[in-house]
């Protein structure tokens, strides 16, 4: 009897759709912040901004979950997703906040590159997210999920082979140890995209 007069389903996937459309936003603009650096607290505040409405959304489902006796998913597998998401977005932020924190005056190419790769990551977790819940679209999905997996291995060979040049190069120990922090900030970026493609491949072969 409680069970019937709880919602069946919710809006899962909308608040998911939602959530990786901020997580782009934020890449995108982390993004702009490397390559246009002499403004990089405009781009630091609309990281902010894209974090904030993603935490919103984080909340919104979470409260859906609490009043949803049926779920598409699994609830730890959407806990995984909307935490994972989250994860991406918060990273971001911290990013652009150690760039202020760190008073870092420069940025490098490879800086350049990784937010770049973060970029591309971030778009292929939308369209994962997007595809999720999907059967039809399976093959898709696992597709983009391989992607993913390809960028985050360029990120680290990227993240290598700056920490290389920084560690020959830099004569100055705190530049080295804060440019490293950001270096491995970029990095994780990719490493969350992937964590989540991982999970989503999970959910693909639970229900196939």
């Amino acid at each position: 009897m409680f069970g019937r007069l709880l919602p069946q389903e919710g809006r899962y996937f909308e608040l998911f759709n939602a959530h990786a459309d901020q997580v782009v936003i934020a890449a995108r603009h982390l993004q702009e912040l490397m390559r246009d650096f002499e403004n990089r607290d405009k781009y630091a505040k609309a990281i902010d901004e894209a974090e904030h409405a993603a935490d919103r959304i984080t909340q919104e489902a979470i409260r859906l979950l609490h009043t949803t006796f049926i779920t598409p998913l699994d609830r730890d597998q959407i806990h995984g997703l909307v935490n994972t998401l989250d994860d991406i977005c918060d990273l971001m932020q911290d990013t652009a906040e150690s760039i202020t924190l760190y008073d870092i005056k420069r940025i490098t190419p490879e800086t350049e590159r990784l937010a770049d790769i973060a970029v591309k990551c971030c778009e292929r977790v939308k369209d994962v997210v997007n595809l999720i819940g999907k059967p039809e679209q399976s093959e898709a999905l696992l597709k983009t999920c391989e992607e993913i997996d390809r960028l985050e291995s360029d990120a680290d060979r990227v993240m290598r082979s700056a920490l290389s040049r920084l560690f020959r190069e830099e004569q100055d120990a705190r530049e080295i140890i804060k440019m490293k922090a950001i270096y491995e900030l970029l990095e994780e970026i990719t490493d969350r995209c992937m964590d989540l493609a991982n999970l989503a491949e999970g959910i693909v072969l639970e229900n196939s």
